[in-house]
């Protein structure tokens, strides 16, 4: 049996409540988990508390893995990314954009307009692709990276990632 069919059946057994089955899904997956949730926060000790509220949503939500729609492993990285999203989010209420927004002494007016210019236009692609292009560049995934956590082939995180930054630069010209 091969480790994703083997994730599915344990799955299974975590949705009829079988506490063995999550300990062997926390071990297999915890490490992946807790490198992306690190990865996006930049803390580790939030990245750990990622790891905890995965899991713990694996244990309530086992029964609606659908394996029609990925491997145990994209559906997993995909509740630890949204939960890390979650996480960044709410620190960056905590440090409204306006504070981080205005122009410092260092940096000039023509820098700033050019912020504001890439913003306008990330809003302008779609969200699939900004979120794409998001991750790639804001948070730093390499190519192999984002191919795990979204269940892609390489060749298709490549493609995508250079059509969403032809039409970004589209919209920037």
């Amino acid at each position: 049996m091969m480790e994703g069919e083997e994730d599915a059946v344990l799955l299974r057994r975590v949705s009829w409540g079988d506490e063995e089955a999550l300990l062997a899904l926390y071990r297999r997956h915890a490490p992946y988990v807790h490198a992306l949730a690190r990865r996006i926060l930049r803390d580790g000790e939030e990245a750990k508390s990622i790891v905890q509220d995965t899991f713990l949503r694996i244990w309530q939500k086992a029964e609606r893995f659908d394996a029609s729609l990925g491997t145990p492993r994209t559906w997993i990285l995909t509740i630890a990314h949204r939960l890390a999203l979650k996480a960044l989010k709410r620190h960056r209420e905590d440090f409204p954009l306006e504070d981080w927004d205005a122009p410092s002494e260092a940096v000039g007016d023509d820098t700033h307009l050019e912020r504001i210019q890439i913003a306008q236009a990330l809003q302008r692609i779609d969200e699939e692709e900004r979120r794409l292009l998001e991750l790639a560049y804001f948070h730093g995934y390499s190519h192999s990276e984002l191919a795990l956590l979204l269940g892609w082939p390489l060749g298709t995180v490549k493609s995508r990632l250079r059509r969403s930054l032809e039409k970004l630069r589209a919209y920037l010209r």
